[in-house]
């Protein structure tokens, strides 16, 4: 699905991203941690499409990423969203700038809105909507476009811990019924063991430690010790390259 190779990118001279390599097979996910300013983002805005690599090679099911890709679904920190457009118009957004025909667009966002649970608020205004609603209509306009790969940045970080909690549920939800592989970037613990079936920790632009999470998938992990154990390993892992 994806796969990284010596990946480098700097900003006015200064190295951001170094010497990224990772894989990720499709329906797979990964979660990447660490610090603020430690180049999270910027690896997001590589694989999307939206910066172009210093060295390095980006390639999503074989193809070499130089530009935007159709197929690639990406969810931001601040949702996104345009405060002047309702609901239903900022989900269908990207389908009308593909040229959907009108009627198919109706179909698909009412779908997409039915199955985000927000059907009833369709005409409502991003203003007059909760932190995880807004959060539920980011999702929805980038699942509309039924992509193969979603990449998140801190997608969570601004909800409360249930909503937050709620999020990542539904997350996980629409990862198993659509075998959709992501990748989200998060500098919280907890939220990197939920949902990441392999976690890397990133210093400085580099990865620095890599593990499998064998107890991804389970909706019920938060309440067990495993969950607490890998958690105190991840935390354990950070604090000795004093990233915490």
């Amino acid at each position: 699905m994806i796969k990284v190779s010596n990946l480098d990118f700097s900003y006015q001279n200064e190295k951001v991203v170094e010497n990224i390599n990772f894989s990720i097979k499709e329906g797979k996910s990964l979660a990447i941690i660490g610090p603020s300013g430690c180049g999270k983002s910027t690896l997001i805005y590589l694989l999307a499409g939206l910066l172009k690599p210093d060295e390095g090679v980006i390639k999503i099911n074989g193809n070499i990423i130089n530009n935007i890709r159709k197929k690639t679904g990406v969810i931001l920190q601040n949702y996104g969203l345009f405060p002047w457009k309702t609901v239903f118009d900022n989900v269908a957004l990207g389908l009308k700038v593909r040229d959907y025909d009108k009627n198919k667009i109706d179909d698909m966002v009412k779908n997409a809105l039915e199955k985000m649970g927000i059907s009833e608020l369709h005409n409502k205004f991003p203003a007059e909507l909760s932190g995880g609603q807004n959060q539920r209509v980011a999702i929805a306009r980038s699942l509309v476009l039924n992509p193969d790969l979603l990449l998140m940045d801190e997608p969570f970080s601004a909800l409360d811990a249930l909503t937050r909690e709620e999020m990542q549920n539904l997350i996980l939800k629409i990862h198993k019924e659509n075998n959709l592989s992501y990748l989200i970037v998060t500098h919280n613990i907890d939220e990197a063991v939920f949902l990441g079936q392999e976690i890397a920790v990133m210093k400085e632009g580099k990865f620095i430690h890599m593990i499998d999470n064998p107890y991804f998938g389970d909706i019920k992990l938060r309440e067990k010790e495993e969950f607490f154990e890998l958690c105190k390993e991840l935390r354990v892992m950070m604090s000795e390259d004093d990233l915490l």
